[in-house]
């Protein structure tokens, strides 16, 4: 900070001012800056859909319902059967693909079932095609 204490110059001459005036500048700015916030458009948060407007008539023929139960050791159950071996549970999801009308299988795990076995039968399931599974009894979890 500098200050000036004296000058040569008389009393009745004024000293010229030599720091530029920003005020203006500050003012341009800021109508600038409002200008550019009226002309953005508002962001909004959503997604269009098209949504049908009456209901789908219900399926022709119900799928079947086939509950694939894993128990706390790792084995495999296809409804009530025990399944033995990945190679009987693949014929089982390759059988359920090749019908007209595709089987829902409910995989449904026990509590301490490993992840393994689970992650096997999804697995399996994908390999054969069998395009209608889902995991149930997920309330078991919370």
């Amino acid at each position: 900070m500098a200050m000036n204490v004296g000058s040569n110059r008389s009393l009745s001459e004024p000293e010229p001012i030599i720091d530029i005036n920003t005020t203006p500048l500050i003012d341009v700015m800021l109508v600038l800056l409002i200008m550019l916030i009226i002309t953005i458009p508002v962001q909004l948060h959503s997604t269009n859909l098209n949504l049908p407007l009456t209901n789908p008539p219900p399926p022709a023929v119900l799928p079947e319902v086939i509950e694939i139960g894993i128990d706390n050791v790792g084995s495999v159950h296809w409804g009530e059967e025990l399944i033995h071996g990945s190679k009987e549970l693949d014929a089982k999801f390759a059988n359920a693909a090749k019908q007209a009308v595709q089987p829902e299988l409910h995989v449904r795990p026990e509590k301490d079932s490993p992840y393994s076995a689970v992650a096997s039968v999804m697995a399996s399931a994908q390999r054969n095609k069998a395009n209608k599974i889902g995991i149930v009894g997920n309330e078991q979890y919370y």
